[in-house]
């Protein structure tokens, strides 16, 4: 995954922000990072050929075998825009990739493929022969895990989209912070974020704030041939690129029975609601769309209120069951009084309306019911601070981490209809 100079973006994974500036076959572009802060990482270009450390490989070790495919090359020092690396398969052909905001490592663009011969070669100011390593990579494994992402090639989400990754098999914690280094996150405009770890089978990263509308995003999952547990490995790199449309954010008070709708900062509608009832209340919390569905079947669990309901114009917001959703037998309710299953229950019309105007990843947020929202119950990654959302990683936060304003706790679980 080269990227190009004339377009430099943010790498995320949890130690910070990257930027992979230069493919290894373009002799003529320098290598280049920068920080979450946008200073520039490394040396400074301006020191002299003398000053700057000689780069050489670290890892991995000439002639080694079995490497994985989803290997960095490491260097011993950290040469910045001082040093150039190239890297070439048996026959020859170049393998693009850049440097690591750090400097200690090239990164490849893509998986090196099986049982192949690589030769890396490191120059830097005043060793133009440079250093070389050959290696060869490991067989194809036999057992692999599958990784996949909630995220669709050129589509349009909203600003609280988090970028959800499940693993076949859970990844263990010692494991998990080699496993983050190498899901790769590119975003134009730069914006600093981090990973959160569920648990060992789902990963989920976010912005420190709301994405900016008109942001893409690219993500690269590099995870073919990296180990994921005690026995299986990546079955394959997984990327996809994406784009964050208008801010939307819709806001339910429960003490008004009020919806107020925000286009890009402007209150463009306000709508009646009913919420749950005191026996199924509605999670209070900070939650997205995480799914809408023109009809679907509605099915309670409770013996003791049955209910087999088609409903139309859903989004859901929570995995237990909360859904924002047409309701015409409760219109009279609305603005008045609950009498959902735990749903924002709002009239036809305005469901028609809400369900065209929206996108997955629209922010909800629910204020004042007698539940709190449970984390994990959905896409709740809004629901703590970026202070709490930063300790769920496997890695040191990245270097923004200033405190932003708390979000609601999560304390219980929910359910609805």
């Amino acid at each position: 995954m080269g990227v190009s100079a004339r377009a430099l973006a943010t790498i995320a994974a949890l130690t910070g922000v990257v930027v992979l500036a230069a493919g290894c076959s373009n002799d003529e572009v320098k290598p280049k990072w920068t920080g979450a802060d946008s200073s520039a990482g490394g040396p400074s270009a301006s020191a002299s050929a003398a000053e700057l450390p000689k780069a050489a490989f670290a890892a991995p070790n000439d002639g080694a075998n079995d490497v994985s495919t989803a290997t960095d090359l490491s260097l011993q020092a950290e040469p910045g825009a001082n040093a150039q690396v190239t890297l070439t398969d048996a026959s020859g052909a170049a393998v693009a990739g850049g440097l690591s905001s750090d400097g200690k490592a090239w990164v490849p663009g893509t998986q090196l493929k099986y049982g192949t011969q690589y030769t890396a070669t490191v120059t830097s100011a005043g060793d133009t022969a440079g250093k070389k390593v050959s290696f060869t990579t490991m067989a194809k494994p036999g057992k692999t895990v599958n990784v996949s992402t909630a995220v669709s090639d050129n589509k349009t989400y909203g600003v609280g989209m988090p970028i959800v990754v499940r693993f076949g098999s859970s990844v263990p914690q010692d494991m998990r912070a080699a496993v983050e280094k190498r899901l790769i996150v590119t975003t134009t405009p730069p914006q600093v974020g981090t990973w959160y770890w569920f648990s060992g089978g789902e990963v989920h990263y976010r912005p420190k704030e709301y994405w900016q509308s008109g942001t893409k995003i690219n993500v690269r999952l590099a995870v073919g041939g990296l180990q994921l547990t005690k026995n299986g490995w990546g079955s394959k790199d997984v990327t996809s690129t994406f784009n964050i449309g208008d801010k939307i954010v819709m806001t339910t008070d429960d003490k008004t029975h009020q919806m107020t709708v925000e286009q890009n900062g402007t209150v463009i509608k306000t709508v009646p609601v009913s919420l749950g009832k005191a026996k199924t209340p509605s999670s209070s919390g900070n939650m997205v769309v995480m799914d809408k569905n023109q009809s679907e079947l509605f099915v309670g669990t409770d013996p003791s209120d049955p209910y087999r309901e088609t409903v139309y114009w859903t989004q859901r917001i929570t995995s237990g069951g909360e859904y924002i959703h047409a309701a015409d037998w409760s219109e009279g309710d609305q603005g008045k009084r609950n009498v959902s299953h735990g749903c924002t229950n709002v009239s036809v019309s305005n469901a028609k309306y809400l369900y065209n105007l929206t996108k997955i990843g629209d922010v909800v947020i629910v204020k004042n019911t007698t539940r709190k929202l449970a984390w994990g119950n959905g896409w709740t990654d809004w629901d703590k601070s970026w202070d709490e959302f930063v300790k769920g990683s496997a890695l040191p936060p990245p270097a923004d981490t200033t405190a932003s304003p708390s979000a609601n706790p999560a304390v219980s679980a929910s359910a609805s209809a």
